[in-house]
Formats: structure tokens, C-alpha cells, sequence
């Protein structure tokens, strides 16, 4: 009995998602195509100049935004962020701190306090 292996592949928001990268800003042939695991692995090892250039300045996906702040996804729609927002954008709400940023920035601290008491406790019991 042979195994026939057949070509991963998945649908460009996929792809982008793992890379990283806003969909809506990548070059139309990525956005057309579908990716294969191959290819995928390809672009994360030896990104293109527009991979490159997307992750350096963006516009930046809802996850990457809230990691660059310090805030949950959620917290940024508290704050009224819904829309990818380019590196020079987030640069300048943290210059600008305003005060949902800084509310959103103390629960996740907070948040990550808790997840270390709970890991820990749970360590000690196992």
C-alpha cells in the first residue's frame, strides 16, 4: 500500500494570518492564488521586499496592533480601534497615551498576574 502525499495548501487569509500581514495590503497575486505549505514555509524563511516592508511599517492586522501596544484585541476595540493601523500610527498613540491605553495596558497587566499565580499554583499542586 503506497501513501499518496497531496500538497498542503490554504486560502490566502490564512496565509496572511500566519505571516503576519494585513490581507488587504498584499499584492493582488497573493491575494488571488492559494498557498501551499511549501510556499508559506518559503515566505517565512526568506520573506519578499513586500513582506518585509509590510511587517515594517504595515498597515498591521488587529493582533499585531494589540501586541505592539500592550493591550488584549478586545481592549483595542474598547478604545475604539477597529481598523489596521501602519507602525507610524501606533508610534503615535503611545506618544499620545491616552487614557483607554493606558486602562487597557493596566488590565493586561493584571491579566498576566493572574495567568502567572494560576500557572504556578497549578505547578505546585502537579
Amino acid at each position: 500500500m503506497t501513501s499518496h502525499q497531496s500538497t498542503q495548501t490554504m486560502k490566502p487569509a490564512t496565509a496572511a494570518k500566519k505571516l503576519g500581514v494585513y490581507l488587504e495590503a498584499t499584492p493582488a497575486e497573493f491575494r488571488q492564488g492559494v498557498v501551499s505549505r511549501a510556499e508559506l514555509n518559503e515566505l517565512q524563511a526568506n520573506p519578499p521586499q513586500w513582506l518585509r516592508e509590510l511587517r515594517r511599517t504595515g498597515p498591521h492586522p488587529r493582533p499585531v496592533v494589540a501586541a505592539r501596544l500592550g493591550v488584549s484585541i478586545a481592549g483595542l476595540a474598547r478604545g475604539g480601534v477597529t481598523e489596521p493601523l501602519t507602525t507610524d500610527q501606533i508610534e503615535a498613540l503611545k506618544q499620545e497615551n491616552p487614557e483607554w491605553l493606558q486602562r487597557e495596558r493596566a488590565t493586561q497587566v493584571e491579566v498576566r498576574k493572574e495567568a502567572a499565580r494560576i500557572k504556578k499554583k497549578n505547578a505546585e499542586r502537579g
